[in-house]
């Protein structure tokens, strides 16, 4: 009797140790997910902040704001990502301040899913 109780101590001892180990690999993992949401996010405002400072150095340049984005990757030195941002520049006149938008690639991903959930219709 006393070994069978021994036993039952034993598994509710590796129950009790998975159970834990599952809470330290969730916790780690929503960390880890946490700062990869945070680095994107900062790398789409990095992009899009060294994208109008080059524009205001080619307006200051050349007295006008660049034609398209290409011209400030051909001309100022800008690397885009294309694997992981989209880039949309629009320009109403070469003297008047671009709208630049960056949007991160897993970003839009996510809005298109969550867009596509809204669409569908409850069965």
């Amino acid at each position: 009797m006393k070994q069978l109780k021994n036993s039952w101590n034993m598994v509710k001892g590796y129950v009790a140790s998975m159970v834990v180990f599952g809470i330290v690999i969730g916790v780690f993992l929503n960390g880890v997910l946490s700062v990869s949401g945070r680095m994107d996010k900062e790398g789409t405002e990095t992009l899009r902040s060294a994208i109008a400072r080059a524009c205001v150095q080619c307006y200051a340049i050349e007295g006008r704001y660049p034609p398209s984005v290409r011209y400030l990757e051909e001309n100022y030195g800008i690397r885009i990502d294309r694997n992981r941002f989209h880039v949309f520049y629009e320009g109403f006149a070469s003297n008047i301040m671009p709208d630049i938008t960056v949007i991160s690639v897993s970003e839009e991903g996510r809005e298109f899913e969550k867009a596509g959930a809204a669409e569908k219709p409850d069965s």
